[in-house]
């Protein structure tokens, strides 16, 4: 809700879900466009999801992984220094399993891994000392076509307009890895500004009435470090991704499959 008063906008706080909260852990659904934390690509934001939790449950917390900007889904925060350094160690040795959702360019039918190694992705003003002669990390990724759609209008060359449903499932944590591993695969995600398609992207913002990444963190798997229970932690498909299921008639695909 926004609330005009004298020319100025004012912004309700958002309030986000939490998805699961215990005295060690604490894991919401990010909404796309929201920022994890303060960033020199920010200075015109009002909200960051770190803040915005740590207001809601009333105490600090420690971000323990990353989400791009318009990426959506679970993102979680130790409530202890000890416990992120835990966490941290299970995701730096990949004890900490992850699944996305992606809505993709094309017919992308098969499955697989894709093995492809990586530059490091950089920004030029907040990694403007970091050198740029690294050599490219291995980053893997597995791949499951889940569902294929088409929209029997002309764009560009092509007679219909494609889409896959996409499980992706990284090995490695390298920045912006599915969105380049796909787009490797010449299916790059909807609505990516970075490596999509300029035509598909604008195309689907004006058929949909929405813009956005169509990427969502899904899921995460994991070994609690304190109490040694297994955890799975899931987020629901927001509005948006039900409009898509909608129109492609995969409702009862998503209730069997996902």
């Amino acid at each position: 809700m926004t609330i005009k008063n004298a020319g100025t906008v004012i912004v309700d706080k958002p309030v986000l879900k939490i998805l699961y909260q215990d005295e060690y852990l604490v894991a919401v659904d990010k909404p796309a466009g929201l920022f994890v934390h303060r960033s020199f690509m920010d200075k015109d934001e009002i909200y960051f999801a770190l803040q915005l939790i740590r207001d809601q449950i009333g105490q600090y917390v420690y971000p323990l992984h990353r989400l791009d900007r318009p990426t959506s889904g679970v993102l979680m925060f130790a409530l202890t220094q000890d416990v992120a350094r835990l966490m941290g160690q299970a995701f730096s040795e990949r004890r900490i399993q992850k699944i996305y959702y992606a809505l993709t360019r094309g017919h992308l039918l098969n499955d697989g891994t894709i093995d492809y190694s990586l530059k490091e992705k950089l920004d030029d003003l907040g990694d403007k000392n970091v050198s740029r002669d690294k050599e490219a990390q291995n980053a893997i990724t597995d791949y499951h076509s889940v569902a294929t759609a088409s929209l029997q209008v002309p764009l560009g060359k092509y007679s219909s307009v494609r889409y896959s449903l996409i499980k992706c499932r990284p090995h490695t944590g390298r920045r912006h890895q599915i969105r380049r591993h796909l787009a490797h695969l010449r299916h790059p995600i909807i609505g990516d500004i970075n490596y999509g398609d300029n035509k598909q992207n604008p195309f689907f913002g004006e058929h949909f009435g929405f813009k956005r990444l169509m990427l969502i963190a899904k899921q995460v798997d994991f070994i609690h470090p304190v109490t040694g229970t297994a955890v799975t932690i899931e987020a629901e498909f927001d509005t948006q991704w039900q409009q898509i299921f909608n129109e492609f008639e995969w409702q009862e695909l998503m209730l069997n499959v996902l």
